[in-house]
């Protein structure tokens, strides 16, 4: 059975899963119907601008309070958190990867996130962290809460259902979808085994960046993000909550699922979107311009212009610039860029870098198209050309991402990535070039 969503992007939404199970004119009356309580998850501070508070109202079976006894310290040793110090001796450089196998066995969402890289610091809530994950089994009677930020979830295989306190999201390759901080959930592969790309987002949330002289429409419209419809599991049988905090992994077990919020309102809600409704503007006479139109999402730092996050992506478009070179340029920027591939082929790489595959390049190291890249761009009859299935995308931010063990030792390092820009020798002879 399809799963039902609310459109819009930072909506105040309004569901129920029984009837008369949301309360009408306040948000906190002294009896509830069916006997539930009512609580406030809030994701901004009390005083914050209307524009920017965020908090949602749930009606659920028991308080949070009732979700949580004494915890123990666990550990997840393959997720790591900024800070954290680099333990490998891998040189600084520009870095490709190759797809991850599987691990062997039965791999739950929590068993199976590897961390590739962290950026800021936790403990000030500033930074990202990026992580593949793998899942081929449900985490059925686990459930998972992250503290220190969202997540944002990029499938490459295989999809994924998550099922939230405030209802359930199916996410499939060509689609994303976000889980605020403090919310519970858990994770079931939809059909066979999923893999794909997860931002941990330490800092403010991710919002829509604003489109400047482009005006209201185009890139990601805000009607395209959905927001699930209530729903809620009954379940009394032994549980467990694992909460991340600080970097550090708490569990507690309890005699219910946590996931029993029967209605809700307001505008803190986990949300989907799908790429392919990403509308592209770009160049319609010449020159190629900053890849900052592409972004769908925007994480804010307090200086103005400079993103805590952008989540960017190079969809389907056509490319038609007269007299230029189309692909992104070289270049060095301030920005420190995590890039994957979800299907297709990007067109600044024409080798190595495949669906599944991640690139790593750090702040002023330079990058660009490589040889074979190059050389077709720059011979190439320029009639317009659409740019088909294809789906890559970029987490990039302000700070410098620092590589974990894990990345540093995976045999899918490659070794000769730089060999890419190996043929791109000197043509300069002291003569105009006159066409």
């Amino acid at each position: 059975m399809a799963l039902s969503y609310q459109p819009g992007f930072g909506n105040d939404f309004e569901t129920e899963a029984l009837p008369g199970a949301l309360p009408q004119g306040q948000n906190s009356p002294q009896r509830l119907a069916y006997g539930l309580y009512a609580e406030q998850l809030s994701g901004s501070p009390f005083t914050a601008p209307r524009g920017s508070n965020e908090r949602s109202w749930l009606y659920r079976m028991r308080p949070s309070v009732s979700h949580i006894r004494r915890f123990s310290r666990i550990d997840f040793p393959f997720w790591k958190t900024a800070p954290h110090t680099p333990e490998h001796s891998l040189a600084l450089g520009p870095l490709r990867w190759g797809p991850i196998p599987f691990p062997d066995g039965k791999v739950t969402f929590l068993d199976g996130l590897r961390t590739i890289t962290t950026a800021g610091d936790v403990y000030t809530q500033v930074g990202m962290a990026t992580h593949i994950y793998f899942v081929n089994a449900g985490m059925e009677d686990t459930y998972f809460s992250n503290s220190d930020g969202e997540l944002m979830f990029v499938p490459e295989m295989g999809g994924l259902d998550l099922f939230t306190e405030l209802g359930r999201i199916e996410v499939t390759p060509g689609e994303i979808a976000v889980i605020p901080r403090g919310m519970k959930f858990k994770v079931e592969p939809l059909a066979g085994p999923s893999r794909g790309y997860v931002c941990e987002n330490y800092g403010a949330k991710f919002t829509l960046p604003e489109r400047g002289p482009i005006g209201a429409n185009c890139l990601a419209n805000s009607r395209d993000f959905k927001t699930p419809v209530a729903a809620f599991e009954d379940k009394e049988t032994p549980c467990t909550v694992i909460l991340k905090w600080c970097g550090q992994f708490h569990e507690t077990h309890i005699g219910h699922s946590p996931l029993d919020v029967i209605a809700w309102h307001g505008n803190y809600a986990p949300y989907k979107y799908d790429l392919r409704t990403f509308s592209p503007v770009g160049a319609i006479l010449f020159d190629h311009p900053d890849p900052s139109i592409f972004t769908v999402l925007t994480a804010p730092s307090g200086e103005a212009g400079t993103a805590n996050i952008d989540f960017v992506i190079f969809p389907e478009r056509w490319m038609v610039a007269e007299h230029s070179f189309r692909p992104p340029w070289y270049h060095l920027n301030i920005m420190s860029e995590f890039m994957g591939l979800i299907y297709g082929q990007y067109d600044a790489k024409e080798h190595g870098f495949v669906p599944g595959g991640f690139s790593l390049h750090n702040m002023m190291l330079p990058h660009g198209p490589d040889l074979d890249a190059y050389t077709k761009a720059s011979t190439m009859e320029l009639k317009p050309v659409k740019l088909q299935n294809t789906m890559a995308f970029m987490f990039e931010t302000r700070f410098p991402q620092q590589l974990t063990e894990f990345a540093a030792s995976l045999p899918s390092l490659q070794d000769d990535y730089a060999d890419c820009w190996k043929g791109l020798e000197r043509k300069f002879d002291g003569t105009p070039d006159v066409r």
